[in-house]
């Protein structure tokens, strides 16, 4: 079961490793930067961003309770 403690420690590392979150409905996000996440104790908020070069669009709030798996990713492969 993933924590928000685990969340957190990934978003404050030095340095940042990207890493995708695996919904369990099957969703996935790509978490490319430490300011793309907002961890909160029972649920994360994700922005989106369509355009690299640009600020968040909308953002979407996920509950911890429904992180499958945690993957870490390449920088080059981050959606």
């Amino acid at each position: 079961m993933i924590s928000a403690i685990e969340l957190r420690n990934r978003m404050q590392a030095q340095p940042f490793k990207p890493f995708r979150i695996c919904l369990s409905n099957g969703k996935t996000y790509d978490i490319t930067n430490h300011d793309m996440m907002f961890v909160k104790p029972n649920s994360v908020i994700i922005g989106i961003n369509p355009d690299a070069n640009s600020f968040g669009e909308y953002y979407v709030e996920c509950a911890i309770l429904h992180i499958a798996d945690i993957e870490d990713i390449l920088p080059a492969k981050a959606a």
